[in-house]
């Protein structure tokens, strides 16, 4: 299990305009609280750099970060301001190659994960969009490494099983896939734990008493929506509740299938009290549908999300859904770069990382009948 960050935290903190200094003329720790978005106690366990206290990286850096930039000058967090060394083998320049970045929010947080854990070690980050193109991604990656790069993450935008391209194999420096794997697990790879965010979505559910679950998928030959309908599965069998396929409604992840689809389940004899819609967009489609019927959310009808897009936590009543870990993914790819291998020597075991969920207002009890 991987410690993640509440994306919503993160964006307000960057958004948010550092505070007057208190009456007093000097920075304390509540000013900085209210800059770096966090409690009090936890400026304080990162200031002193408190033993025994777990803490993200992220929480950490934005502490000393809102420190820094309100002009907190003691000397221990003096000390805490000490560039960190890079990682041995690296001189400074890690190359990203995404096949999809302008279309995606996922890439763009994949990115952002990496671009903290590459500067906390002092290292720069290039990215190139590559449209998995045949000709021109080899050009591109070719690029970055005329630039000097001293490693490679290698990122799909969609979850699943690739055929590396020889010169992936071919470069002689470390190569991590991100959101992808090979066959041959030739290259470390990490992925979302899409089975188990299933499972835990409907788990949830089954938590407040449902019993009629419907979930509405995704495109089926995604590997996503295989996994994700896989948990759900899982879930109802753990529970002892009998798989009902008038309750699986397969989607495309669009707000249109959502409403279709919830459309489709409501004209059934005996409904569901909750639906897990296999993400937010479908989620979006689903609350219209809902509402239409003259039905309130969760009053009458629970319902879950997933993937935590920032539109989830807008909607009335905000979304309970799933985070997709892309920040903390591309943390742990930076991370993999501290001891590196050589590359496509060896089998690299594929890392899942949890997809946590977040609680929100769309879900309730089922009622008593």
């Amino acid at each position: 299990m991987s410690e993640t960050t509440d994306p919503e935290a993160l964006d307000t903190a960057r958004r948010r305009k550092p505070p007057a200094k208190s009456a007093r003329g000097r920075v304390t720790m509540t000013d900085i609280a209210r800059a770096a978005g966090c409690s009090q106690a936890t400026v304080s366990f990162v200031l002193n750099n408190s033993p025994g206290i777990k803490l993200s990286q992220q929480t950490r850096e934005r502490v000393i970060e809102a420190a820094r930039a309100l002009g907190y000058s003691p000397p221990a967090f003096s000390a805490l301001q000490k560039p960190l060394p890079a990682f041995e083998g690296l001189d400074g320049v890690i190359g990203f190659a995404v096949d999809q970045l302008a279309t995606s929010p996922e890439a763009v947080v994949a990115i952002e994960g990496a671009r903290q854990a590459s500067w906390n070690a002092g290292n720069v980050l290039l990215v190139a969009q590559t449209l998995g193109d045949s000709v021109m991604e080899p050009r591109a990656i070719a690029a970055l490494t005329k630039r000097g790069i001293s490693a490679l993450i290698y990122m799909t935008i969609f979850t699943r099983e690739i055929v590396a391209p020889d010169y992936l194999y071919g470069l002689d420096i470390p190569v991590i896939l991100l959101n992808c794997y090979t066959a041959d697990y030739a290259f470390p790879a990490v992925v979302p734990s899409e089975i188990a965010g299933g499972q835990n979505s409907t788990r949830h559910l089954i938590a407040h008493g449902h019993r009629r679950i419907a979930t509405i998928t995704g495109e089926p030959w995604m590997q996503a929506a295989q996994d994700r309908l896989k948990g759900y599965r899982r879930a109802l069998a753990t529970a002892d509740i009998p798989f009902d396929p008038e309750l699986v409604v397969e989607g495309d992840w669009s707000a249109s299938a959502g409403y279709a689809a919830t459309v489709k389940l409501l004209a059934l004899k005996d409904r569901p009290t909750a639906i897990f819609c296999q993400n937010d967009r479908t989620a979006i489609g689903c609350y219209e549908a809902l509402k239409e019927a003259g039905l309130h959310i969760p009053q009458d009808i629970s319902v879950v999300g997933y993937d935590d897009e920032e539109i989830a936590r807008h909607l009335f009543p905000p979304l309970t859904t799933s985070i997709l870990p892309h920040m903390a993914m591309g943390q742990w790819a930076i991370e993999q770069l501290e001891a590196p291998a050589a590359p496509g020597r060896g089998r690299y075991p594929i890392t899942k990382l949890e997809c946590p969920l977040v609680e929100r207002e769309s879900v309730r009890a089922v009622a008593s009948t």
